[in-house]
């Protein structure tokens, strides 16, 4: 009788939890990302009860999910609880006991500031098992809260009174209260069940008077077919249909808006070491059809190892994606940000089954070459990550689902400091960068890829915190760290943990002030929320000296003009932002290299006969040359002049008049050129304005 009593009881408290009563706290964080943790961790810093929400199991996201390559631009600009984990990083390897598989000393990473460095107070490079113990200490030393597999009912699981949400339940119909809600996961999804706008996809360029957005078929320069690759079943025969990941549909107009996002992958764990070491499964359900791409690639000659491996610790990469064909799942992922649970899973398990299938693929298939074979089969899954889950990343790397559309927008103008938020909250400095979005056949009937961008903003530039709230009139309540508002393209940039991180813990900050002061997140007063943040170790300015770029786009240009990224090149020309003003996102320079081998060709369309002046334009230094000649072809012929790239007087935007000169209907082009030039050779744009 005693024992069924208590059963009666414990089942009744336990209904009573999930059906009945709510857990009330100060701040409710949805998302056990890296930015969700840092929130936690400031929430609980400044006396505020908080409850970390993780829909998963494991906490930090892609930091702990295979992302231990930290791209993060300058180093030097982050600050706060995203530093502190990064110095976490640096005591833990500071152990020799931390390098059970290799000398510390022998950690040699090629590019960016990877390696161990003894004196350094940070180290940028660990193993996932590391990262997610550092978060779980976090929030562990704090007290924190954390619920796991709990995932919103994003149908009817937001409560909304007066324009503040007052509770979020779950599908288990676990329910929390609380004043304030921060949305810390990457797809947004507390965000949008809030009623909060958003955007999914690219937006035109036009809409934010940007140069890198949409459809980016000129811009690209990476991660491109190299070879002329078939993308029929039956080569040459349209009639024979496509092979697979491939579309028909054309990529689209330079900076058009489409609802393609960039594409996701796995930042696998990988290893040579046998100590350590699982070869890649061949997966349930391996079709080779997915990879006759992958196949004529290698065919036609194109030997690049399709995967880049980042250097970490213990013998360890965080591997990404290399090349034209690789672990990025191309065009698979456009359903992922608004599509329900169960469609999710469905799209998670094509992913892991195309990137496990190409590993696999790449080590044991007949039609890969013999040698590329062979280096593969070196490698396999490190045996101490990911145990619980087969050795494979817990997270895909979710580059971007929604994106807020709230108080403020970043833009390319701000990471390119066209303009300057007046109320930071945090500093980005990565590039610009967009994976591929789509797989097409161009019109010479070739298979192509789209959407990589990678573009340097120039230096670092501040987030304003109406980049992190959403509009007045829609939610006064919440705060969204890693969603946040911006575009497409500048996204690219912030969309870095050590940002995310920054972010959480700032959002964090004006939840918890506007719980104080009674009021909304959009009323937080900057000047307190400024003082806080630097007392808790933020950086939020610039560095001093720090000029904006001025880059000015073909929509503000009169005339038919054509910008360096649609020339034709002969010889090594290479990108340049080095200069504070050029149309468009940089300019070519020939490296003072060269001379007479190289040269840019301008080809444009009139669609009027007369007289034009023709004009170029080029960011003038004194080492440049003197005497670029820059050959004209117009109705009457052939004219060369040559012009004085070391000074540039013009006011109108820089561009320099070489005549005025008749032309007929139809094209014509401008050629500049290396030849005999005493320095320099810039490359900017070209301007043809009838007269």
């Amino acid at each position: 009788m005693k024992k069924r009593l208590f059963l009666i009881l414990t089942l009744g408290l336990a209904f009573l939890q999930t059906a009945g009563a709510a857990d009330k706290y100060d701040v409710v964080i949805y998302g056990g990302t890296s930015a969700g943790v840092a929130a936690a961790v400031q929430v609980s810093r400044m006396g505020k009860t908080a409850v970390l929400i993780e829909p998963g199991v494991h906490l930090g996201g892609l930091s702990s999910g295979g992302l231990g390559w930290t791209d993060s631009g300058r180093k030097d600009m982050i600050g706060g609880i995203s530093r502190e984990f990064y110095q976490q990083v640096k005591k833990h390897y500071d152990d020799p006991k931390s390098w059970p598989l290799q000398k510390r000393e022998t950690l040699n990473v090629e590019r960016g500031s990877g390696r161990y460095l003894p004196d350094a107070d940070a180290m940028w490079v660990f193993e996932p098992k590391v990262a997610e113990a550092i978060f779980e200490e976090f929030v562990k030393e704090k007290g924190i809260t954390v619920v796991r597999k709990e995932r919103l009912n994003r149908e009817t699981g937001v409560k909304k009174k007066g324009g503040r949400i007052t509770s979020i339940r779950m599908e288990s119909g676990r329910e929390f209260l609380a004043p304030m809600f921060i949305d810390a996961t990457y797809e947004g999804d507390l965000l949008a069940a809030a009623g909060v706008s958003y955007h999914v996809g690219r937006e035109a360029n036009s809409q934010y008077g940007e140069n890198l957005n949409g459809v980016q078929k000129t811009q690209m320069h990476g991660h491109l077919f190299v070879e002329k690759i078939d993308p029929y079943v039956k080569p040459g025969d349209p009639k024979s249909g496509l092979v697979a990941r491939v579309h028909a549909d054309g990529a689209g107009e330079d900076g058009q808006a489409d609802h393609r996002v960039q594409a996701y992958n796995y930042r696998m764990c990988m290893t040579k070491d046998k100590r350590n070491f699982v070869p890649f499964p061949k997966p349930e359900g391996y079709d080779e059809k997915q990879y006759e791409l992958l196949f004529r690639n290698f065919e036609a000659g194109d030997l690049r190892m399709p995967w880049s491996p980042g250097l970490m610790p213990n013998n360890k990469t965080d591997t990404n994606n290399y090349g034209a064909f690789s672990t990025d799942n191309i065009g698979m992922n456009y359903k992922y940000p608004e599509a329900s649970y169960a469609e999710r899973d469905e799209i998670l398990n094509e992913h892991e089954t195309y990137q496990k299938g190409l590993m696999w693929s790449l080590g044991n298939h007949p039609r890969i070459p013999e040698e590329i074979r062979k280096d593969m089969l070196e490698w396999g899954l490190a045996a101490d990550e990911f145990v619980d889950n087969g050795n494979w990343p817990h997270q895909i790397y979710v580059r971007e689902a929604r994106r807020m559309v709230g108080t403020y927008v970043t833009t390319e103008l701000d990471c390119r400091r066209v303009r300057v938020a007046k109320d930071s909250v945090g500093i980005g400095s990565y590039q610009m960068d967009s994976h591929n979005t789509q797989r097409y056949v161009t019109e010479d009937g070739l298979v192509q890829d789209e959407g990589d961008v990678q573009v340097s903003p120039g230096g670092p530039y501040v987030i304003s915190y109406g980049s992190i709230i959403p509009k007045k009139d829609e939610c006064e309540n919440l705060l969204v760290p890693a969603a946040v508002s911006s575009s497409h393209i500048a996204y690219g940039s912030i969309r870095m943990e050590p940002v995310f991180m920054i972010l959480g813990q700032s959002a964090a900050t004006g939840a918890v002030f506007a719980i104080d002061a009674g009021s909304a997140v959009q009323d937080v007063p900057y000047a307190k929320l400024r003082e806080q943040l630097l007392k808790d170790g933020q950086f939020l300015d610039l560095p001093e000296g720090l000029k904006a770029k001025i880059y000015i786009p073909l929509a503000k240009m009169k005339g038919v003009v054509a910008d360096d990224a649609a020339a034709k090149y002969e010889g090594e020309w290479i990108r340049s932002q080095g200069s504070p003003q050029f149309i468009e996102e940089g300019y070519h320079q020939d490296k003072n290299e060269g001379k007479g081998e190289k040269s840019a060709t301008f080809t444009v369309e009139l669609k009027e006969a007369g007289k034009y002046d023709v004009r170029i334009t080029y960011p003038a230094n004194t080492n440049r040359a003197s005497n670029v000649p820059v050959t004209i072809h117009h109705q009457a012929g052939v004219t060369t002049v040559k012009v004085n790239q070391k000074v540039n007087e013009s006011k109108d935007f820089g561009f320099v008049s070489l005549g005025i000169f008749e032309f007929e209907k139809g094209a014509t082009k401008v050629v500049i050129s290396n030849k005999d030039t005493n320095g320099y050779v810039i490359v900017d744009a070209v301007q043809w304005l009838k007269k």
